[in-house]
């Protein structure tokens, strides 16, 4: 195979392309029609490529719409070994700091477009959501595998309580200063265990955090 065979055989991916794919897809996804609004033609138009460029990277809008939401969506911080109270503290402030991302409404859409789009609505939860729930779980878990957190405490409720005080309000609403770190309080006041004590209070009860 000659070096110019080689090069052509397995041409990479333009990250340019992907860039302007991405943001077109979010661009239209934010707009007032939301999910109805997005089609391969719209995105192929917007970001200045051929609809051919597209299906080679995703098979239908769906799939390039979870991309898009994965693509501008961090990971939340995986559990460090502090206390549960600080790692969930830290999940909160995050999830609390989405509130102020550029794309909030496009989400916004998918969930209210849920009933019009269920594939792509669970297919949303799957790829996006539930690895972040996972985080959450795994550190309510070993909050209660390490005694800081009630014994046969709901890990399921215990996490919908934090998630649902976080992401709640409209796209263009924001958190009040601190408001991340009382939601967490509160709910450790509510689920944590009575004999849990914060490492730098040691006279001070952990439940009256």
């Amino acid at each position: 195979m000659t070096g110019t065979e080689r090069r052509h055989a397995g041409r990479p991916r333009s990250e340019r392309a992907d860039k302007a794919i991405v943001e077109a897809t979010l661009d239209l996804l934010a707009e007032e029609s939301g999910v109805a609004g997005v089609s391969i033609e719209a995105v192929a138009a917007r970001a200045g490529v051929g609809k051919t460029t597209i299906y080679r990277r995703w098979p239908s809008k769906e799939a390039l719409i979870v991309h898009a939401l994965g693509a501008v969506k961090e990971p939340l911080p995986e559990p460090s070994g502090a206390t549960a109270r600080d790692e969930l503290a830290e999940i909160a402030r995050r999830l609390a700091g989405d509130r102020h991302r550029r794309y909030s409404r496009c989400f916004w859409n998918v969930v209210g477009g849920a009933e019009k789009h269920p594939e792509l609505y669970a297919r949303y939860l799957q790829d996006v959501i539930e690895p972040r729930r996972d985080v959450v779980r795994r550190v309510i878990q070993r909050g209660v595998d390490s005694g800081e957190l009630r014994a046969g405490l709901d890990v399921e409720v215990a996490m919908s309580l934090l998630l649902g005080s976080l992401t709640g309000k409209r796209p263009q609403e924001t958190f009040p200063e601190g408001y991340a770190e009382a939601v967490v309080d509160t709910l450790i006041g509510g689920i944590g265990s009575p004999r849990a004590r914060r490492p730098e209070a040691d006279e001070e009860p952990f439940s009256a955090r």
